[in-house]
């Protein structure tokens, strides 16, 4: 078990100090929206708001600033069940782990917070902060249960403002998010919440190229796990053209299920009005890539 942790040492240094520009920009993107906040005194409704921001041409406001703040307007009126990470794409710890077992696992997951279980994900008993785990690299057998966080559960619907508020004041980067029977659904943080504002935060853990590859101005290949939201932002897509057919999915993995209602096979395709949906990938559990092909005049 020594031998272990002497191996892991260095590579979980490496992790926390790449983790740590990250963190400073979540805390520099979050000092911003605050103040921006702060000045949003009269009920407005999101529609004026956008208008509004239409009709500006304030030269002390940079191009930079005017993107968040269309973040801002937008992100009020999304909940955590469009941005979280569903269940099944969660990296999470068994709590039986043993220490000698753990440090090989936080390697591996590449995140700096980690829930931990209790015999299924739908008991959810902490969150591990992979920092927390570093003084007592040297010590095996070492009890790394004392270093668990209490969760902080979520409910599906949360709208985002009130989940970042959530966030500031408890001081958590990371929420379990529940279903209305009290099943784990996924989890989203404070990162997740920072990107439907300014966009995406580059993370040295991010492989982006995976998410989705554009071939030419027609055609994409996105991940089954990618957001149905990021995904009309890449193609430039209205979202409510998809609104009749989406129901409650809130990825394209889903939103492919629910036009087919079956797992599609590799190769199948699927057409909705100018576009054309080619299953690229899937198993017997989910569609893992799809081909989204647009038509002539199918987006905007």
């Amino acid at each position: 078990a020594l031998r272990v942790a002497q191996r892991m040492a260095g590579p979980l240094l490496v992790l926390r100090w790449i983790a740590t520009p990250v963190n400073e920009a979540l805390i520099r993107s979050t000092s911003f929206i605050e103040k921006r906040y702060k000045k949003r005194t009269q009920n407005i409704s999101v529609d004026a708001l956008g208008h509004a921001l239409d009709l500006t041409n304030d030269a002390s406001t940079t191009a930079e600033e005017q993107r968040i703040l269309r973040g801002i307007v937008k992100f009020g009126n999304i909940e955590v069940r469009q941005i979280m990470r569903p269940r099944m794409e969660v990296t999470a710890f068994n709590k039986e782990l043993s220490f000698a077992d753990l440090l090989p696992a936080i390697i591996d997951s590449g995140y700096s917070r980690v829930p931990v279980y209790e015999e299924t994900m739908d008991r959810v008993v902490g969150v591990l902060h992979i920092k927390d785990v570093l003084p007592h690299m040297d010590s095996p057998g070492f009890d790394w249960h004392t270093l668990l966080r209490d969760p902080y559960f979520v409910p599906e619907g949360k709208k985002l403002d009130d989940l970042l508020t959530e966030f500031q004041e408890k001081k958590v980067h990371l929420a379990v998010v529940v279903d209305e029977y009290g099943g784990t659904s996924g989890i989203v943080t404070l990162e997740d919440v920072i990107e439907e504002i300014v966009g995406d935060i580059t993370d040295e853990f991010d492989d982006e190229d995976l998410i989705y590859s554009k071939l030419d101005d027609h055609t994409w290949v996105f991940e089954g796990r990618v957001a149905l939201n990021d995904l009309y932002r890449v193609m430039g897509i209205e979202g409510k053209l998809f609104e009749d057919h989406k129901g409650e999915s809130e990825t394209l993995g889903g939103f492919v299920l629910e036009l087919t209602g079956r797992i599609p096979r590799k190769g199948e395709r699927v057409d909705l009005h100018q576009y054309t949906f080619v299953v690229e990938a899937s198993d017997n559990k989910r569609i893992r890539r799809v081909k989204v092909i647009v038509k002539d005049g199918g987006q905007g």
